[in-house]
């Protein structure tokens, strides 16, 4: 059963030198073609079952003007709506007004993600980005005023140049903030971008390991409860969980991905197709030991791992039938508590090598 959906909203007012996303330019004109779009994609694909969590993304939300998220949230007032649902979306403080905080709210948003990135001046000029300190601690007091409490803060770290000084002090200005939640997410320097074109480099693999050590010391008041995320008591992403337990999702929009009836799909990254409502453009059908390789790799980025249970109720074998990750719990890169297989917190900055080493020794039932 379907209980999550991901809403695209690729339009920014700015594009970042480090996006890779799925975005465009903000145009009026092609704003309202493509939320007439959307809609229809909706009306074609969605089935009507009640959602507990609704996320819309970019792109940058919030760019979309007063009437254009009006219009928005009209079209995905079709999404029945359980009575927890947990709805976000995301936003960027230089478009994001006390206004469009409020039409959210009224829609039924619940959770709000900004994009914060950086404090320092230098780095957002390279990011092509810009920040007003004072306008957002205004935006974030106003946000908990009116009852908007469950928020979000994303951190970039690992820039060409940055210091461990200047992780910190971002890290201390976003604590003084006093939010529910904080993403962090190592810079990673993808091809097309114009960090990349530019030729910046990745700083070293040991300074970017410092970095994530200071984070997780100086977010230690928090729970680390999955590789990039921190969270208060109560506050883990409800959505983001559906992605980490390997759970059907909707995607709708430009660009954006689904998984429902084993079918993991991708939509256009094209305006121009996507316009001409040529929707999805990838689809993967998932056999059995596809969806156990999705099983692995997404369930141990969080604290609680795989469950037993669950994996043998879905799969109808064990998960040490199917991978030797005997060596990786001898050595102690794994832990089975008897309900569940994870990564020691310990080892999380490994966790890609330790996905390799489980899916490479695959064994035949």
């Amino acid at each position: 059963m379907v209980k999550s959906c991901y809403i695209h909203i690729p339009f920014c007012k700015k594009i970042c030198s480090y996006c890779d996303f799925c975005k465009l330019f903000y145009s009026t004109h092609y704003v309202d073609k493509y939320l007439d779009t959307l809609k229809e994609e909706i009306h074609n694909y969605y089935h009507g079952e009640i959602l507990d969590t609704i996320y819309i993304g970019g792109g940058t939300p919030s760019s979309l003007s007063m009437d254009e998220l009006k219009k928005l949230f009209s079209i995905l007032s079709i999404l029945k709506k359980s009575d927890s649902c947990e709805v976000t979306m995301e936003a960027n403080f230089d478009s994001i007004t006390k206004e469009k905080i409020d039409l959210f709210q009224k829609f039924g948003g619940n959770r709000i993600s900004f994009g914060l990135e950086t404090t320092h001046s230098w780095i957002l000029e390279k990011m092509r980005r810009s920040l007003d300190l004072d306008y957002v601690k205004s935006i974030i007091s106003y946000c908990k005023e009116i009852g908007l409490d469950n928020i979000n803060i994303d951190l970039m770290y690992a820039f060409p140049e940055e210091t461990l000084e200047d992780v910190s002090l971002d890290l201390s200005f976003i604590l003084s903030l006093d939010v529910f939640h904080i993403s962090t997410y190592s810079l990673i320097l993808e091809e097309h971008t114009k960090l990349y074109i530019e030729g910046e480099k990745n700083i070293s693999e040991d300074l970017d390991y410092e970095m994530y050590q200071l984070i997780c010391s100086k977010l230690s008041n928090y729970d680390h409860y999955e590789i990039s995320n921190f969270a208060k008591d109560g506050y883990y992403s409800k959505h983001n969980f559906c992605y980490w337990r390997n759970e059907e999702y909707y995607g709708f929009g430009l660009g954006a991905s689904g998984y429902i009836d084993d079918v993991r799909y991708s939509n256009t990254r094209s305006i121009s197709h996507y316009l001409q409502k040529k929707f999805h453009n990838l689809e993967e059908n998932l056999s059995k030991y596809d969806k156990m390789e999705y099983e692995v790799i997404l369930n141990l980025r969080t604290q609680f791992g795989i469950s037993k249970d669950k994996f043998f109720r879905i799969y109808h074998c064990h998960l040490e039938d199917v991978y030797d990750i005997s060596s990786l719990l001898s050595d102690g890169y794994l832990v089975d508590d008897g309900k569940s297989i994870s990564i020691p917190k310990k080892y999380w900055y490994l966790s890609n090598e330790i996905l390799v080493k489980i899916l490479e020794v695959y064994r035949d039932e």
